[in-house]
């Protein structure tokens, strides 16, 4: 019998191009130049960006700094979706612009629920 194997994480390239993808499209959001009134004076932060080993698809997560409402602008950035391709075509050295698809990223929602949990009293009495 085989060992079982651990699936493989995202290639160096993919981090790379990734990270690359998230600078470009962060400097994007930074200088708001969209045309959609819904996007023109939202303060977006692009937190990752994850691309497919075959880089033809990347999946963007987005977040509002101090607001929980990205969710209704996830249309909008759909919407925008090709012109942000383009940005990034224009940016960055590649063969293809992969295909921008963009979710909400509530990493940061979490961890403010859980750190609010382990300073709730009851909690907080379990710990000591």
């Amino acid at each position: 019998m085989k060992p079982s194997r651990k699936p493989a994480g995202p290639s160096q390239r993919q981090l790379r191009v990734a990270e690359e993808i998230r600078h470009v499209l962060a400097a994007v959001f930074a200088r708001g130049e969209f045309r959609d009134p819904d996007l023109a004076e939202a303060n977006i932060t692009v937190t990752e960006v994850r691309i497919g080993p075959d880089l033809k698809r990347a999946t963007v997560f987005v977040a509002r700094l101090g607001r929980s409402d990205i969710d209704a602008l996830l249309p909008a950035l759909k919407r925008a979706a090709p012109f942000l391709r383009a940005q990034v075509a224009h940016a960055l050295p590649l063969r293809h612009a992969p295909d921008l698809s963009f979710q909400a990223d509530t990493a940061l929602d979490y961890a403010t629920h859980v750190d609010a949990l382990l300073r709730s009293p009851e909690v907080a009495r379990d710990l000591d």
